[in-house]
Order: C-alpha cells, then structure tokens, then sequence
C-alpha cells in the first residue's frame, strides 16, 4: 500500500520557520528574540552542511531515474522547492530583523551597525582595536585566477575585496581576507549622545582595509562563506574506530562544497571569478546579505542599564522527596521517581552518579553516552568511581554528529582513569539514555536504573525538555543488564536475537513489533465501538511504516494527537489523516521528550524514551523506551502532554507552574 508522505526537508524547514517567528514575537524579550535569530541561522547552516548534500545527489540520480526520491520523498521539483523556500525565510529574515529588533534595540539605546559606515567619532576607537588586535589574525591572500593558492575553511567568514593600484586606475585586482573566528564577532563602542554603538568585527575591517593595502586603493568589498559537506558516513567504519572517527573529523572539513553564500550586492564579473577560483558550481550560489554566520547573535553584548531584555531566571523546582533524602540510591529502591527537565533540577541525576561513585556497596556502574558535555560532572564522576575500584562500564558513541570530538576526548581521560570503554557498534549507532547501578549487600544485589529521553548532559538540561526516570524494578533493570551485556559484545543484534525483552522496548529488538501492536490494538478497539486514543510526543516522525500504521488507526476511527517538534512527514489534510491533530511547539526551551500513551480500553499503557520515529531510529540505532508503571508518574505525563494539546504556545509557562504544584 502507497503511503503518503510530506517531504522530511520541507517540513524541517516549516519548524526552522517557527523558531524566525519566535524572532518577530514582540511578547518575547528583546534578547531573547535576538537568540531565536541566531538558533534559525545555526540550523539553516546545519541544514546545508548535512541535507543538501543528500538532496543534490537524489537530484542528480532522478535525472535518470524518476523514481529513486521515493524513500525519502524526493521528486525532481524538491531541491527548487527547498530553494525557493530558503529563500522566502531568508527574505522574512531581513524584514525581522532591520524592521522589527534592530528599531527594538534603538529604542532601548543601542544601535547596531548594519549597512551602516562607522561615525567618525569611532574611527579612533576602532582603528586602535584594529592595530592592536584584529590585525594579528588577518591573513590576505591575492587572488590571481591561475593559480589557486587558498582553501576556504568550512563555514568560515571572509571578504573579497576588489582593489586598484595607485598607478594604474583601469586595472582591478582581487583579493581575499579572513574575518577572525577567534574574536568576538561584536565590539561594544563608545557610547555617542547617550546612545550605546555595537559594530560587527566584519565593519570595523571594512574600515581599516587600507592598511592591509597601503599601495591600492579599496574600491569594494563583499562577505563570502563556503559551507562544506559534514554529513561523514561513519556507518562503514570497521576497524579501529577511535583512530577512524578522528580521521573522518579532519575530512569533515574538507568535505566538497554544498553552498557558497555571498554578500547580494556583489558584480557579477567577480562573482563568477569566485565560483571559477574555489570550483564553486551554479548550484551551489547562494545569495545572502552583507552579513554572514548570524548565529553569532547569541553573543551580541549587552550595554549597561538594559532592562527586561532576558527571559526571567527560572529557579527549577525541587523534588521533595529526593531533597529530604540522605542517600538517593536507597530512595530508588523504595520508589521510582520522574523528574522533568528543565523545571526541575538536573542534580538529581548528578547525585545519582555521585552517590554510586562514593557508595562502598557499590560495586558496578553501566552507562551509555552519546553526547557528553565539554566540563561533563558526569563523566567526572565516572572516572571518581573507577578509581575507587568499582567496575564502571561506558559505552561512548563516537559517531554523535558534531561532538566526535569532544566524546573522544572524554572517552581517553576515562580509559585512563580505568573505566571500561565500549565503542560504537560497526554500522550502528547507540541512541540509548541508559544507566544501571548495582550494589553489593552481601545477601543481595540491588539495581537501580536511570533511563532517560535525552542525553546524560548537564549543559543541554538546562534548556531541553526531557524527562527522566529512576526505577529499581527488577524486571526493567534485570532487562537493563542484558541490554549492557548485548552492547559489550559490539555485535549486530542479528547475532542477538534470543534476547527477549518483556518490559523494555529496545530498536533492532522489539521496538517497531511492540509499537506496531500498541496500535493494532487501539485499531481493534475503535472497531469494537471502544474508547481508542494515541498521544505520542517526538522530535521527528519519518518511518514509514510507522506513519502507515498511524494512517490506518485514523481510518479505523483512533483519535490520535502527536506533538511534533521538527521533522513530521505525515501528509496533513488528506482522508488518511482525518483524525489526527499534530501540534508543534516552539518556545523558551527546545521540545525534546520522547512520550507514547496508548488508552488501552482505559487501561492505559504509558512508556518513556530516547526513540523518534525516523529510519534511523528504528532500524540503525540501538533505542530504549520504558512502560512508565506508577500510576501517579503515568498522570503526571499525560497532564504535561495535555498542557501541550490545549494550548501550544502557553505550554511550557504551563508545565513549570504544574510542575511547581505536584512536587
């Protein structure tokens, strides 16, 4: 049976369009607009780093064969449709941005130079700072035609400048020069008249090219950046995969171009001079406006006596009963426990870890991590407890896109500490937010588990949404050693299939089988005249058998409600889709949780995880969800994704006052 798919690419860029809305929310604080600015800039660069090389090559496959789009739902008409679209956001973009925050930041007394030429009263300022600072970084280089002598960095800032010689007007001469990464991006200037002047690092050299030129005559100069393919195939690694992950990192940067994004206003003789000197192809010529890399918005300074510019602090809320608890691994073992992040504190799971490094009893501590933060208390407690003789077993993804590095230098420090390291499985990544402490009490063993829907990261639980689970029941964590124990051996599950997991849902396992019937169910319940319903929260819903399998309970007559955050490829407004609601919500935090309710004749089945429903997901990853079994944690996420359902843009205020309430 056909099932009818929205174009992943598309529907990514529709979610990226919701967070430049949030930019033109003039509810929301200045500053904080500034920063949805700057995340939409942040992802549009992810965007043509990791997608657009993919869109480019089914492109050119669909030349000759019309059919090869049909898997990822990409037909010859979807790289201009994707074109056109990042387009008319970059164009919103603008009118945001110079009609809407930088008259928002006048009327707070700051101005942004931009398109501007610098006051005189600040050519003194800038022209020291320039001596004295930027000039240490510049490295020009001319720009002959024959003969190319200059690799552009990956997502790197430049100018070419057109230049003519003192002693020869009809001659024009090329060159280009680095915007310096290592410096900030802003400089706050002297304040003029009582208002405070902000100027882009690119500006203040625009100013002073002369002194990089002393013997031409600046005649023009244009902001240019190359974006080049990330989107490394690690999947194919087979031999030693810390000495080839760091290998693939180093080519990541000189991957083949995917976009050249240059300043609109450029000639075109010296455009297609550019395109000729780095092999740039028409393409991949991308138009932008005179400033690049905006993610560097989130840096913009903030003068002194600015008011109500920042979302108000938010102090996460306590647990009572872990706060009133002298060792929370012993309160494990009585209750299992749910904290939401980030309306709660992360330091729960950071005493977890803690208090197995430092507890005599115990004696082993499993953990999978997959991005781990760059000053991570985690690992550091990890490393604490291999060094005060526990067996500590971690396996380390080092194929996590964009923090390979970062988890490879953890991983060292802990295999130097004594902690044994498991790395990435051949052709598959571990996804898992898993944790298992065991202790030895002499008559017994006791196992308390942490499965998480998001990442063992301090950093990004203080802005994800995620929540996470603290169960000592013996069937899930007994289950949880096997899982341990399969990703010891660095197999494919292939050779695993004996593993039965009753309670988890692990992907290559059980998961799209246990999913697939939760549904059948509601769909044999709906034809039964009974109560069926399906609230399923993600970050992306791709699969296709699994939208099938949605389409099918929606003509069955399920009411299903999904709260998808970015990617949904389920086609909306058609038969098939009747009864489905999708929500998307946007806002303070980034919507990250992973949640499945199915009503079960209102018996209903709640389970908890790390899984979105996207190919990679459900077929080459290792993912883990859990049944949520208390009742009174079971209520506590169904109410959160009910304050989502009702009102998607107040959800989150929403969720912090409950949260407050029920602890």
């Amino acid at each position: 049976m056909s099932v009818p798919l929205y174009n992943r690419d598309l529907s990514w860029l529709s979610f990226n369009y919701r967070v430049l809305l949030m930019a033109a929310d003039q509810q929301a604080p200045l500053y904080e607009r500034i920063k949805f600015l700057s995340i939409f800039s942040s992802n549009l660069d992810e965007f043509f780093r990791v997608r657009m090389p993919a869109i480019l090559a089914i492109n050119k496959v669909l030349e000759t064969d019309p059919d090869a789009g049909e898997n990822e739902s990409i037909s010859s008409e979807t790289l201009t449709d994707v074109l056109q679209e990042i387009n008319r956001q970059q164009q919103e973009y603008g009118r945001i941005f110079t009609g809407s925050v930088l008259p928002a930041l006048l009327a707070q007394g700051v101005q942004l130079y931009y398109n501007q030429p610098l006051l005189t009263a600040h050519h003194a300022f800038t022209k020291n700072y320039f001596l004295t600072t930027i000039l240490a970084y510049l490295q020009p280089v001319w720009l002959t035609g024959h003969q190319k002598n200059l690799f552009l960095e990956n997502n790197a800032l430049y100018l070419a400048i057109t230049l003519i010689p003192r002693n020869n007007n009809d001659i024009r001469e090329y060159a280009i020069i680095n915007i310096p990464a290592a410096l900030p991006r802003f400089l706050q200037l002297p304040a003029v008249d009582g208002v405070h002047y902000i100027a882009f690092t690119d500006d203040i050299i625009r100013t002073h090219l002369a002194y990089i030129f002393p013997d031409h005559t600046v005649d023009s100069s244009y902001s240019v950046k190359l974006t080049r393919n990330a989107d490394m195939d690690m999947d194919e690694i087979k031999g030693d995969i810390l000495e080839e992950v760091e290998t693939l990192i180093r080519k990541r940067e000189l991957g083949v171009p995917t976009r050249f994004l240059y300043d609109g206003s450029i000639p075109l003789p010296l455009l297609h001079f550019l395109a000729q000197q780095f092999d740039i192809r028409e393409d991949e010529l991308v138009m932008g406006g005179r400033y690049h890399n905006l993610k560097d918005l989130a840096g913009l300074p903030q003068p002194p006596g600015l008011t109500n510019v920042d979302y108000p602090r938010v102090t996460p809320a306590e647990d009572k009963a872990i706060a009133a608890t002298d060792r929370l691994l012993d309160l494990v073992l009585q209750q299992d426990l749910l904290i939401h992040l980030p309306y709660q504190r992360y330091d729960y799971v950071l005493r977890f870890f803690n208090e197995a490094a430092a507890d005599p009893d115990v004696a082993e501590i499993y953990v999978t991590l997959y991005r781990i933060a760059s000053g991570s208390q985690i690992a550091q407690a990890l490393i604490s407890a291999a060094r005060n003789g526990k067996k500590v077993t971690v396996f380390v993804e080092l194929k996590a896109r964009f923090d390979e590095a970062n988890n490879i230098r953890w991983a060292k420090k802990m295999k130097d500490a004594g902690v044994k390291l498991i790395y990435s499985i051949p052709g598959m990544k571990v996804h898992a937010k898993t944790a298992l402490v065991k202790r030895n009490r002499g008559y017994q063993w006791d196992y308390c588990g942490l499965i998480a829907t998001g990442n063992f990261n301090e950093s990004t639980a203080r802005f994800y949404t995620d929540h996470v689970l603290f169960t000592a029941h013996t069937g899930i964590t007994r289950e949880m050693e096997l899982l341990f124990l399969y990703l010891q051996s660095r197999e494919q599950p292939v050779s695993y299939q004996f593993l039965q997991f009753e309670h988890l849902l692990v992907a290559q396992f059980n998961m799209t089988q246990r999913f697939t019937g939760l549904i059948d169910r509601e769909i044999r319940h709906a034809k039964e005249g009974k109560p069926a319903r399906i609230i399923i929260k993600i970050n992306n819903l791709q699969e296709r058998g699994m939208i099938g399998k949605l389409y099918e309970a929606s003509e069955a007559g399920v009411s299903i409600d999904l709260v998808v955050r970015s990617i949904n490829c389920l086609a909306p407004g058609i038969p098939e889709s009747r009864n489905i609601r999708i929500v998307r919500i946007v806002d303070r935090y980034l919507e990250h949780a992973r949640v499945f309710i199915f009503h079960n004749n209102n018996q209903e089945e709640v389970y908890m995880g790390s899984a979105d429903w996207m190919n990679r997901n459900l077929h080459r990853r290792i993912e883990v969800c859990v049944p949520v079994y208390v009742p009174a944690l079971q209520q506590q996420l169904k109410d959160i994704l009910q304050l989502q359902l009702k009102n998607s843009t107040t959800a989150q205020q929403a969720i912090q006052t409950y949260v407050q309430n029920i602890v």
